[in-house]
This record gives structure tokens, sequence and C-alpha cells, in this order.
């Protein structure tokens, strides 16, 4: 058996029961060092935590399923969702049906940096992830293209990294073809986390924001506004 689960944003408190039940009944719990961190206190001792290194997820899943042929029940997590940008896809990949694979679901990141925004969400959106490390940037700003052009709000995961200094930059830029750049955005570091930190901005601002790879960025629709200090994109209820 392996369970593929989603840890949420980090924080001991957003991860839910059911995530808490499957990794009880593991044995061994696999995973990306940092994700290995946010559990390690509660089962550190308990069960075998095996780390692996970036860029290792099919190595990781191929140990997953040996570990279960072997007779274990092995916990796969990732931060968030593990069935966006997670590792539930590869996951089912490799064990092609052969072995049962229950996949947990957890708080995403576009939830966690929402809610704490405020509800910017309320209506369609869009989630595009900025990094081009598997997809290329020219696939990447045809969907930014497309999900402007509709008017959605569009959230983005892996804004900037060291080695994509400027695809938050090109993002902007290719927003703002469509977009006002007084259009209602914000972005959250660490949702969930210690050290959580959110700031409120506008689309023409976000280009020149300096955020990493622990940062969500979220950028209105033309509904979106600014309600109190909190990001609302309305969902048109008509109110009495």
């Amino acid at each position: 058996m392996i369970y593929v689960v989603g840890l949420g944003p980090g924080g001991e408190d957003q991860l839910t029961p059911r995530a808490l039940a499957a990794l009880g009944r593991c044995d061994v719990i696999v995973g990306y060092k940092t994700y290995i961190d946010l559990i390690a206190p509660r089962f550190k001792g308990r069960k075998e935590l095996v780390v692996s290194p970036m860029k290792g997820e099919v190595r990781r899943c191929e140990d997953a399923l040996r570990r279960s042929r072997e007779g274990c029940t092995v916990g796969v997590v990732s931060s968030g969702d593990p069935g966006v940008y997670g590792m539930a896809g590869i996951m089912l990949e490799v064990a092609a049906g052969h072995e049962e694979v229950i996949v947990v679901p957890g708080v995403t990141a576009a939830c966690a940096a929402a809610a704490v925004l405020g509800a910017p969400l309320t209506h369609d959106f869009a989630v595009v992830s900025l990094s081009d490390l598997l997809t290329p940037w020219e696939l990447i700003a045809r969907r930014l293209e497309a999900a402007a052009a509709g008017d959605f709000v569009i959230c983005l995961y892996n804004p900037m990294s060291h080695g994509r200094p400027d695809n938050l930059r090109l993002a902007c830029e290719t927003l703002l073809k469509t977009k006002s750049p007084d259009t209602a955005a914000g972005w959250v570091r660490s949702a969930g986390r210690d050290g959580e930190e959110a700031h409120l901005t506008t689309l023409g601002e976000l280009a020149g924001e300096k955020l990493d790879m622990f940062c969500t960025a979220i950028v209105g629709s033309s509904a979106t506004k600014v309600v109190g200090g909190r990001l609302v994109t309305p969902r048109g209820y008509q109110r009495p």
C-alpha cells in the first residue's frame, strides 16, 4: 500500500486528520528533505523517514514502490496538495496500476495564500507555475495570455528562483498586454508557516517584487478589489 499525502502549507494545525491517519499507518515515509522536516517532530523515532533530493522524484517513487512490494506500507509526502504540482501523478505513473496507491489531499498553496490575503479566489481562477524546469516558457506564456484574456484571477506558483530571476517580470509583462497595471494583486511568503509574510500590491508593481520559491502571488480579475485591507473577488451575490 502506498499513500501519497498532502501536508498542507506546513503547520501541523493545517495537516488534515485524514493525512495524519494515513501517515500513522505507514511503516516508511519518503519525501524531499524540506517536507520530511515538516513531519519529523511528530514521526521521528516512530517511522523510518527517508530523505531524497530535489529532482529525484522518479527515483523516490520507484523506491516507494519497491518498499511496498517488500511488504511495507509507504507514505510519499508533498507539501500542499499532492495532486497540484505534487507527487501524486508521478507515483501513479510509476505504479502503473500494479500497486494500490491512495491519494490523500491537502491544503494547496493557492488556498493557503488566498486565505491570508482575503478572498481573491471566490470566482473563477487559474493556477500557473512559472517554473520552466519541466515546461517550456513559451507554453507558460501562452497559458498566461489565455488566463488574462479570460479575465481569470491568476495564482502564480514558483514565481522566482536564483536560476530564474526574470520569470516573474516576464509573466507580469505578458499579463499587462491584456490586464490593467492597476489590477489588484498580492503575494504571500511561507503561507501557513513560521515567518509568514503578506503584501497587497498591483500587477504593475508586482513585476518589481523580489519573491522566491516560498512565495505565491495572486493577480486579480477586473472585478477584484481591496476591501478593508483584504483582497476580495466578488462572487456576484445579490445584496438586499
